[in-house]
């Protein structure tokens, strides 16, 4: 059983220092900040003035199609105040043009909190460390193939982990792509029949930067509950 404690042992090692590893790569990617999300992804600030001509253009078709509609109002069709539409259609237009500067104002609030969080100090944390605190913990409670269920207990904190780390990626992907076709979601807003598609993605974007900051909250409460549980394991 030597052999196998030590190759099974060595397999729990290489899983942990792999996900410290993934852990450190990740928490620093993610974030408010765009320039993790233009470095993996340049076309879409290459393709974003294709969304501002774009959102321009559906405002404007909008905007003559509404007025046009306003010369069958006896023959019962509904149309929008040629005025009120007017004035939402310059004012969307603005915002449409100007949704670049609009948005990172909106990432530079919500990456405040972000950044609170990620900066807290927290007991230094070394994932690698995790399988020989298991290794004493359970050769302490339990006799023979020590080595083994600590391999199951590291695979499925890991597995657990690593998920969590993926989902808080996906949301940052996500939360790119709403930032870089905001012209078009602006140009939803022009008038009163799409009003609630812009509406939609106000509160998408700022759903998905609230639930960013409590993924790095959860992150940072969990390494920080490992943190304290390596430095003293048997304290329970």
């Amino acid at each position: 059983m030597g052999i196998l404690d030590g190759i099974v042992e060595w397999i729990a090692e290489q899983v942990m220092a792999g996900l410290d590893l993934i852990s450190t790569s990740v928490l620093g990617a993610l974030g408010c900040d765009m320039a993790v999300f233009l470095r993996y992804f340049p076309a879409a600030e290459t393709m974003y003035s294709v969304f501002v001509a774009l959102g321009i253009g559906i405002i404007l078709l909008n905007w003559v199609w509404q007025l046009f509609k306003n010369f069958g109002l006896g023959a019962g069709i509904e149309a929008e105040d040629p005025l009120k539409l007017s004035i939402r259609s310059v004012i969307f237009i603005l915002l449409a043009f100007f949704s670049n500067e609009i948005v990172d104002l909106v990432l530079t609030i919500g990456g405040t909190p972000y950044n609170w969080i990620m900066d807290s100090e927290l007991p230094a944390l070394s994932f690698a460390d995790f399988n020989s605190v298991m290794l004493v913990i359970i050769g302490v409670c339990a006799n023979g193939a020590v080595a083994l269920i600590t391999l199951i207990l590291v695979i499925i904190l890991a597995w657990n982990y690593l998920k969590l780390l993926l989902e808080a990626a996906e949301r940052y992907v996500l939360l790119g792509v709403l930032v870089y076709t905001a012209p078009v979601a602006f140009s939803m807003g022009a008038s009163q029949t799409t009003s609630n598609i812009w509406k939609s993605w106000c509160r998408m974007l700022g759903g998905q930067i609230f639930l960013l900051l409590m993924n790095a909250w959860c992150l940072r409460l969990f390494t920080s509950m490992v943190g304290s549980f390596i430095s003293n394991p048997l304290s329970l």
